[in-house]
This record gives C-alpha cells, structure tokens and sequence, in this order.
C-alpha cells in the first residue's frame, strides 16, 4: 500500500514537471525517458564506460583505428554528456577551434561543424528508436524535416529537445587565416560522427553581413567539475601505469590521459545536467577572433607562434641535405614529428625561404595546458599550493654595514615563499592556478619538452626502436635543438611578451660594474633550472670563504714584507765579509766556475717573504679553514635544497636513461629484475677489451706528461751552463746580474715552458679523453659523466701538479755532493735548490701556473665565443630584408653544450687544488684566486646570458662527484703542505739550530748560514768535473750537512743531518696529527643541516600534509554528499519513467 503511494507521487511530480514546459517537450521527455529505461546503458553512466572498454585496445585509439567510420562513430558517442560538450576540449572551446589550437583555417566552419554534429548525432539515435517511441505524439521521424534544414539535439534539464537548423551556401569573402599552422593531434579535437557540408551555417549567421561574421562559440556559464567517480577510476588506467609509459618514450601516453578525463568528465556532467534549475539555458557569446598581427608585421623579438597566442617553448633546426642520407633523414624528421604531436606537443614549422640564410628550417613546438600537467606529475614537479607563512631567513649580523653589496629585492626574491607539492593532474584545485600560461616557469616547461623530446621514437632501423633528440643531433638529421631566450638582453621586452628575465640577469648579474654585488640565484635557478643555478651558488660561496683566507694570507706577506730586513740569514749573505767571502762549488760541470754566496742577496730576501714564521701558522690555518669551507657548505647546500624544493629529489630519470650509443652496439637483451622487460645488455666480455684500452690509453698520456715534465727538466739543465756563461762574459748585463742570476733565470723560463706545454696537452686530451669515455661505452648518462669525470681529473691533477711536486718534494733531495753528483740518465747533473731552499722556485713556478691558467682561461670564455658568435652572424645576415627572428638569434649564438657545466667545475676544483695544496709556499693564492672568481663569475654571467643559447633546464641537488673530490684534496693537503714546511721550507733547519747548535745567547741565529753549509776539498774533484780555470782557494762550500774532509768519514751526513731529518719527520707527525683532529672536531661539532633550515622543513612537510589532509578530507565529503543526492535523484527519475509509460498506455 505504501509503495503504490509512493509511486503515485513521484507520478504527479513527474507531470507537473512536465506541464511547466510545452506539452511538445514534455512528451518528448516522456518519450525520451522510456528510451533511456529500455536502452539501459544511456541511464547508466558506469556500464556505459564499461561498454566503452570494450570496444577499445587504447583508451580513445583502439576503436577508431580497428573499426571503421561505422564503429567509431559509435565509440565517439558515449552519451548524453557527450552529446552536450564532446570532449573536454570541445567544451573548452576557445583553444580547439581558435588560433591557439593550432588549426586557423575557417575557424566559423570548425565551430559550426562541432554544432551540426550534435543535431546529427540526435538524427541517428532517432533512427535506432524503438517503435513504441515513434507512435507517441509529437515524435520525431526520419524525413520529417523540411527540405535544407537539419535537426539539432540539446540538452536542457535531463530532457533532451530537438530544434530545427537552417543550411545555406558558403559566404563568399569570409576571412581565412593567411599563415596555415600545423594541425592539431587527432584526441584534441571533438569527435567526429558524421562530417557535415563545409556550405553549412546557422540560421543565425544569416542575420550578419558576410564582412563582419563572427565566429560563434557556445559554452556553458557553469564550472566544470574536475571530481573523478568511482566508477570511471575503476575502468581507466591508474597514474602510475601513465607515468610510467610517459617515461618509457609512449607516444600515445597523452592520448591515455585525454581519454580518462574525457571518461571521468562524461559521468560528472550527466550528474551536473540533473541538477540543473529551469531557467539554466544555453549561453552564447560572439568572440572575435581575428589573427592577431602578420608575419611581416611580427616582432623579431617575439617568443610566440604566428597566432601571437601559443609560446614557443623549444626549436629545433635542420637544412636540406643533398647527400645519400637526404631521404632517410627526411623520413626520420616525419615520424619523430608526427609522433611528437602524438604526445600533444604543437608544431609549426618556418620554412626556409622566411630564414635570414635561405637554408635553413625551424620547427617551433608548443606544449599546451594538457602536456604540461601530465608530464609535470611524471617529472615530479613541485608547484605552489599556498603561500608560506614562514618568514625568510635574510636577518644577517652586521646586514645593514652590507647594504651596499644588496640587491633589489624584486631581483633577489623575484616571487613569493609558498608551500609545494608534487604536481598531480587529479587535484588541479589544489594549485594555485591563476594563468595556466604562466603556472609553469619557462625553465620547467622547457625542461618538460626535452623529456619528451628525449624519449620519442622515429621509426625502426635493424630491428631496433630508434628515439631521442640527441641521435637525431648526432646523425645530423637536425642541426640544433634549444629553447628560446625571453627576448633581447640590452632591452626589456614589449607586450604581449612576457617578463624578459634575460635582461633582468644581465642588468644585475652579468655586467662587471656590479662585481661588488651579491648574485640573483632565485633569479638564475629560474631562468637556467637548478643545476646551473647550483654552480654558482657554489662559486659564490667558494670566493666569500676564500675573502678570509685571503685576508689572513695577505697579513703573512706583509709580515714578511715588514721583517725581510731583519732576516739575519739574508743579512749574512747580503754581508761582503761573510757571504761575500764564501765561495761555493760550481753548479755544472767544467763550464761553470764558482761563485760567491753574495750573488743570491735578492733571492734571499725574495725568500724570506714566504719562508718565515708565519709560514707554519698560515699552513695550519689553511688546513682548518678547508674544513671550514667544506662543512659550511654542506649547510648552504642543505639551506639551498630547502629554498628550492630539492629536499625530497630524486636523481633526474634522464641521467638514469639508457644512452642511445649503449643500445647501438648492443646484440644481447637481459630481463629486468625490477621492470621485468627486456632491455640492452653487453656482456662484460665485450666491455673488457674497452676497458683496457680505456686504462692503457690514460696511463700512456700520464706517463706523456711525466715524459715532458722530465724534458723540461732536461732543459733547464743543460741551458743553465749557458746562461750561467752568457750572463759572466756579457759586461752590459753587469747591472741585472744581481736580481736576475742564472738560476731564476732558468727557472722562469722553464715555468713559460711548462705551462705551455701543460695547456698544448690539455688541449689533445680534452679530445682523447672525451672519444675514450665513448669506447667504454657506459650504459647511462650519468655512468658516461663519472667515468668522463674521472679521467680528465686525473689527468689534470698530473698535468698541472707534477712540476709543483717535483720542485718541493725532489728537486735538491738527491743531488749527492762535489765529487760524487748524481745523473740524470748519466748525462745531466741533478738540480740544485738555491742556498735558501727551493720554496723561491716553487713560488715562481706556483704563480706562474696558477695565473696564467686563471688570464687565459678568463680570455678564452670571454673572447672566443665573442667572435665566433659574430663571424656567425655575419654570415648569416645575406638579406636584410628578411625577419632576423628571435629563433634565428638565438640559433646563431654558441651552444653551451651538455658539459658545458662539467668544464666549469673542473676549472674551479684545479683553482681549488693550487690554492690547498701548496699554499705554504705562496700565501698570495687565495688572493689571487679571489680576484680572479670574481671576475669569473661575471664572466660566466655574461657569457651564459648574451654569448650561448639558453641550456635547457636541468635539476641537481649538489654538485655531485666534485664534493667527493674537493674532500679527497682537503685531506691531501693537510699532508702536502706538512711536506712543504719540513722539507721544501728553511724553516725546521733553522728552529734546530736555534735550540740545539746555536753559540751566541743574544743573536741565536747568528752564523747559521755558514752551518748550513758543508766545506769540499778542491782536489778531491775528479777530472771531468772540475772547472777549466784554475784558481788559488783549495776548498768550496755547498749546501747539505756532511762531514769535512779532514773527517774520518768525510762526505758521509754527519750527526746534525740526522737531527734536522728527526725533526722535521716530527713536525710531519704532530701538524698532521694537530690539524686533523681539528678537522674532526670541527666536522662533529657542526651539523650538515642548520637547525633553523630542519625546523622550516619540518613545519612545511607539517602544513603541507595538512593541506592535502583537508582538500582530500572536503573532497570526499563533496563526493559523497553529491553520490548520495545523485543516486536519490536518478533513482526517482528511473520510477517516475515507469510510471509516466504505464499512464501513457
């Protein structure tokens, strides 16, 4: 009884529902609702996608590619949702159809054609009616409408209605779009039934003079919900199945996701159309869309496609080839081009006849709003959610004495502080979304298309899959691939461009005037992504720590500046009746004659500016303030990580991918354990013979540079006799004789030369190295850096640091003495260090080395890509009437190249390396060091902004292997410089005598020189050795401590040599030993993570989960309270349809 009460009601209120409106159209939906009960699945929003599953292999691709025009045109009509909007972007309407869709041509057609599809969908449900609908009253027949009319379908109220359309010839003179575009993928635009006339138009159009006919675009006034249902999350493919085709290079990844979203957002509508009231109607607007500006009218600085509205976000370049390969690579360029508009990426491509060159094509891509988000959530791409309410950390001691040295603060924090999460397409809602055109920073976008770009395959050679940019760059089936800069560097860019931020760098980061000023790395991370934004987070931060060891080393200098001239050991030999009186033995055989011990005055007192007391305190400072360096910046570098997101990264997944030159000498495939698919696999058997040459090939060049560090030698050797003999027979070089002896003489020398020669084998083994590294043919991107990395500083440390070790740690060690020399290769006598030691010689050619690599690296980064990108230009520029393009700019300047960055790094740890390692002996190279980053860094500045094409974006948290190294070297020098003092330095022979041999309580360092000199007898030098000219003195002295001749055991070391050894081996010991406890301290004592960065990380992983605690909490609650309405409605809906068809019969 209760029940048919029920029914009853839901009766009358399905009829006064209906009497409100026409009694045509509610018959109609009386008519239409027993179609829908009888049908099924039009009332069923989840078997419909069910059915939809099965007519398809790939979402929105299987069925239109297997079952004809018939099937899908089935497939493409999914149902009442539908039939409303088409797909998502059809409802959106303005890009699909508009310029920014990529197909310009009529787009009043495009728009038309969306329409008429619907009335003629409605045309052939009617036809699949059933019987008992076409004897109602009222209902609609094939043939029923007249002659030139179609009927269109809409839907108002869950009702569907039906409205007559008139059909009229094609307008003459209607506006088309001069510059055809390239089209849109086939899953961006609605789907296609059945196609209409092109002389089709509406009934309304009739009304507007062909001269100013709009195109019209209807869309509805209400939000589109992005909720997903239950049922469509069951049958459409989960994210992490999409992500990961998206990192396997699948074309039809987008594809995939389109038709998800089309699925999710069919169900959400039909929900939507119940809940509509009846005065919701159809709104329409008449939007203009004219083209914006033509080509010849076009900005040269202009970032955009032809229609002024899509930003170009990557370019690449090719020209024709006339070789044999001309047809192969021409196909290679269509399939990689059509599959990359398979992954949704737009194209449009500048023929060369529009080229300053006249040969060369431009292909400008566009990756649209869809793009974007999915690849966004595959790269895990951090993106505001809301703004942070922490506040910054910019309070520093002392800040406002640094006021000077600031800059705007617009430039230093160009955006807000925000908390972030992982981007994920679902949950749109919880961005902060204001432009869909600017969400995505052009770094991310740009970085988003090389994924892509990376990863898509262009056909199938030898039964391989062939993908990626980079063999195409290889085989030179394109020239160039790049993102474009915002705009010009010397001016701000015009609307509607956006923010140059080019010139924003180049204002007030990349000129020299502003050398003072602190850099903008916000600015930079934006503009060139985080791993070159880390490079020069670090070179900053290596040159403010180096401000303080350049103080301290500076203060050494002028100490020994202020005390050279109460030095007594450079006071003795300066004196004429002590130095001046001491003859010592010939430093060559027969062609050199003796000499006196006052012909080193100058280089004496040069000595002591080095080779003081403050040597020892600087060498241990140096020590600490390594660690210093190295664990203050693990913290910047956790503070960094924090500021940019970096805390959770994960190591980029394009370092991780296979190398395309891996695959190619691949034969053998291997399942993996993780993936569980067959991927390239090259036996180890095969690897071994690369590796050995790979081994043989870096000795042989190590032990090349050995071999020139031994002709170097040589040299000095056998030219000293004759500076030694030129400089005493020429008499107009009596005045210079003083300061330039014939032992600085070949020791200046023979630094210009080594230094040449370390640049010249520099030169070959950057090349050799690089083609090595490719026969060992590393599996990954990053495996190829490591093994790059590792070769070429080996190589360099050798390079570079073997003369420096050479001259502290062997010349002067093994020279034996008068009488009993040894020989080099028993041809050239051994070097000997001057009477105060060989740290003057290890300074001169420390500094020699050290600057001259610093000038002519500076020369070469700034004057070599200079005048090549002008050589270039100037070829370029044949015809001057033709656009010079912002992509033709940008593709004439120099390529930064992928180790572009790789080459800085090494440049600064070799600097790092001179500035440790033998800072005993040249307290001057922090300083000089200092000088030279800070021009560097504007150097680099300048170049990166107006010399090379802008890199694409890359992420990093650190700086990788380079950490590993530079603490490899701090330990290294703790040993070095310990070295240097004991043996290189004057400096422990000097503190024995003072406590141990000493005679003279008031000047204890008085008659050092002459203790530290041993006394040979004249006639005890053989034949072959003695000088030609005789002279009347019987014995000379020379530098060792050994017995004299009229000892027992003369010419043996006698028992002061044996303490100076105990001594300095204890000094060895105890600095060792003081400093790296120090080290360890330090290193215990200071955290790697500031606390104050570790609480701001913890409260924002806090808000952050909070955050999406409450969105999923509210959208669940919305979901459920929308799932609970809908199911009561469509229920009632359902019985009111029985009732309505019973009382109708």
């Amino acid at each position: 009884m209760e029940e048919d009460q029920a029914n009853w009601v839901r009766t009358q209120l399905a009829r006064r529902l209906a009497s409100e409106d026409s009694s045509e159209r509610g018959e109609a939906a009386a008519q239409e609702n027993r179609e829908n009960q009888e049908a099924g699945a039009r009332a069923n929003p989840v078997g419909w996608d069910q059915q939809g599953l099965l007519r398809r292999e790939l979402p929105g691709r299987g069925a239109r590619e297997t079952a004809g025009p018939k099937a899908g045109q089935e497939a493409a009509e999914p149902g009442p949702s539908e039939s409303e909007g088409g797909s998502e972007e059809g409802r959106g309407g303005v890009e699909s159809g508009g310029p920014g869709g990529g197909e310009m041509e009529a787009p009043v057609e495009d728009l038309g054609r969306s329409r008429e599809r619907r009335g003629e969908s409605a045309q052939a449900d009617s036809k699949e009616a059933p019987p008992e609908s076409q004897r109602r009253q009222g209902s609609w027949k094939l043939g029923d409408q007249q002659a030139g009319t179609f009927r269109e379908t809409y839907w108002e109220r869950s009702q569907e209605r039906y409205r007559e359309r008139a059909v009229k010839p094609r307008v003459e003179g209607q506006v088309e779009w001069k510059y055809p575009l390239e089209k849109k993928p086939s899953w961006l635009k609605p789907p296609t039934l059945v196609e209409p006339e092109e002389n089709e138009v509406y009934k309304e159009d009739l009304l507007i003079p062909a001269q100013v006919r709009r195109p019209t675009i209807r869309f509805s006034l209400q939000a589109r919900s992005r909720l997903q249902s239950q049922g469509s999350a069951v049958c459409c493919p989960s994210s992490s199945v999409i992500n990961e085709l998206a990192k396997m290079g699948d074309p039809d990844v987008l594809e995939m996701v389109q038709e998800e979203e089309r699925r999710a957002g069919s169900e959400e509508r039909f929900f939507e159309v119940s809940e509509q009231d009846l005065s919701s109607r159809e709104s329409s607007f008449l939007i203009s869309e004219e083209p914006r500006f033509k080509k010849d009218e076009q900005s040269k600085d202009s970032i955009f496609f032809r229609d002024g509205i899509r930003q170009i976000d990557f370019v690449l370049s090719y020209v024709d080839d006339i070789k044999k390969e001309a047809e192969l690579k021409a196909e290679r360029r269509k399939e990689f081009e059509q599959n990359l508009r398979k992954t949704g990426l737009e194209l449009e491509i500048e023929d060369k006849m529009n080229s300053e060159d006249g040969k060369t094509y431009f292909v400008k891509i566009h990756a649209p709003w869809e793009v974007l988000v999915t690849y966004a959530e595959v790269l895990g791409i951090k993106m505001p959610i809301k703004e942070s309410d922490i506040p910054r950390a910019d309070k520093i001691p002392f800040s406002c004495m640094l006021g000077p040295l600031k800059l705007p603060r617009n430039v230093k924090h160009p955006h807000a502080e925000y908390f972030t999460a992982q981007f994920t397409r679902h949950r749109q809602e919880l961005f902060l979304i204001e432009d869909e055109s600017s969400f995505f920073p052009s770094s991310s976008r740009n970085r988003i298309v090389y994924y892509i770009l990376s990863r898509c395959p262009f056909g199938i050679e030898d039964g391989k899959k062939r993908f990626g940019i980079e063999r195409l760059l290889n085989s030179h089936t394109y020239s160039s691939a790049f993102p474009l800069h915002d705009g010009q560097y010397w001016k701000p860019s015009e609307p509607p461009n956006p923010v140059n931020e080019r010139y924003t760098l180049c204002q007030n980061w990349a000129r020299f005037s502003y050398f003072y000023k602190e850099q903008p790395f916000n600015l930079i991370r934006d503009y060139y992504g985080e791993k070159i934004g880390i490079y020069f987070v670090f070179l900053g931060f290596y040159t403010e720590m180096l401000f303080f060891a350049a103080i301290v080393g500076l203060a050494c200098f002028i100490y020994g500046l202020l005390s050279m001239h109460d030095n007594s050991s450079s006071t003795e030999i300066c004196d004429p009746e002590i130095g001046g009186q001491i003859i010592m033995c010939p430093l060559c055989d027969v062609m050199c004659d003796y000499w006196r011990l006052n012909s080193t005055c100058l280089a004496s007192k040069f000595s002591h500016l080095f080779d003081n007391e403050s040597t020892v305190f600087f060498a241990i400072f140096m020590g600490i303030w390594v660690t210093l360096f190295l664990e203050f910046w693990k913290q910047r570098q956790a503070r960094l990580e924090y500021e940019w997101d970096l805390v959770d990264f994960e190591e980029e997944q394009q370092q991780l991918q296979l190398r395309p030159e891996f695959e190619a000498m691949c034969t053998h495939r291997k399942l993996n354990a993780v993936t569980k698919e067959m991927e390239p696999y090259l036996p180890l058997c095969s690897r071994i013979p690369w590796y050995f040459l790979s081994g043989a090939t870096v000795t042989l060049w190590m032990s090349l540079v050995i071999a020139c560090m031994v002709a170097v030698i040589v040299y000095r050797l056998s030219v000293f006799a004759t500076f030694a003999s030129f400089m005493e027979s020429e008499a107009s070089l009596k005045h210079v004789r003083s300061f330039l002896t014939p032992q600085i003489t070949t020791s200046l020398t023979g630094s210009c030369l080594n230094f040449i020669v370390i640049l010249i084998l520099n030169f070959f083994y950057e090349r050799i190295s690089a083609w090595i590294t490719k026969m060992e043919i590393p599996r990954t991107h990053q495996e190829y850096e490591s093994s790059l990395t590792l070769k070429m500083f080996l190589f360099q440390f050798v390079n570079f640091y073997s003369s420096c070790f050479y001259v502290a740690f062997f010349k002067g060690k093994f020279v034996g003495y008068p009488g009993k020399y040894t020989y080099l290769f028993n041809v050239w006598r051994s070097e000997e260090c001057d009477p105060g030691g060989c740290l003057v010689e290890l300074t001169t050619q420390l500094t020699i080395i050290m600057t001259g690599k610093q000038v002519f690296g500076n020369i070469k980064e700034a004057i070599y890509p200079l005048v090549l990108n002008w050589w270039r230009r100037r070829k370029a520029r044949t015809n001057s009437e033709k656009l010079y393009s912002r992509w033709e700019q940008d593709h004439d300047l120099e390529t930064f190249g992928s180790l572009g960055l790789f080459y800085e790094y090494l440049e600064t740890v070799i600097q790092f390396g001179f500035v440790t390692l033998f800072v005993a002996s040249f307290p001057l190279a922090p300083l000089l060091a200092l000088l030279n980053n800070i021009i560097e860094i504007r150097v680099d500045a300048w170049k990166l902004t107006t010399q090379y094409r802008r890199p694409v974006a890359a992420k990093a948290h650190s700086i990788g292997v380079w950490q590993d190294i530079l603490y490899g070297m701090a330990v290294l020098s703790v040993a070095t410089n310990a070295f240097i003092v004991a043996f290189t330095s004057d400096m422990i022979p000097r503190l024995v005598y003072y406590y141990a041999y000493s005679k003279n309580a008031i000047q204890p360092m008085k008659g050092y020189v002459n203790n530290s000199l041993s006394i040979f007898l004249i006639a005890d030098f053989p034949n072959h050795t003695v000088p030609s000219e005789k002279r009347d003195f019987t014995t000379c002295r020379y530098r060792d401590y050994r017995n004299p001749p009229d000892h027992e055991e003369k010419y043996f070391h006698s028992m002061q040599y044996w303490h100076v050894l105990a001594a300095k081996m204890t000094f060895i010991i105890i600095m060792e030993h003081v400093v790296f406890l120090m080290k360890f301290l330090l290193a215990w004592m200071i955290p790697d993570v500031p606390k104050d960065v570790m609480e701001r990380i913890k409260r924002e992983k806090l808000m952050t989960v909070k955050i999406l605690h409450d969105f999923e909490l509210n959208k669940l609650k919305e979901n459920l309270r929308m799932n609970s309405s809908d199911f009561a409605k469509h229920l009632i809906i359902q019985e009111n349809e029985v009732h309505l068809a019973k009382s109708a019969t």
